[in-house]
């Protein structure tokens, strides 16, 4: 998958996309990695959000929400 292509169709169709690595919780081994994505224009209800240890697994939580909420994206 390629994670900036799906990012910027996101942006396209008027989703903020924050990816946030807390170096805190890395440090201890935790939920390092937060995904929020949110914001579309005339879209309230659109708030995707998870915590988790790697970038793989926020996305594999997130992006299926999205796809649901009616959101396109490449795979």
């Amino acid at each position: 998958m390629d994670v900036v292509a799906s990012m910027e169709a996101l942006a396209e169709q008027g989703v903020t996309v924050l990816f946030k690595a807390d170096a805190e919780r890395m440090a201890e081994r935790g939920t390092a990695w937060t995904f929020v994505a949110g914001g579309a224009p005339s879209r309230e209800d659109v708030l995707v959000r998870t915590e988790a240890a790697s970038v793989e697994q926020c996305l594999a939580v997130c992006l299926p929400r999205l796809r649901e909420l009616g959101f396109a994206f490449p795979e």
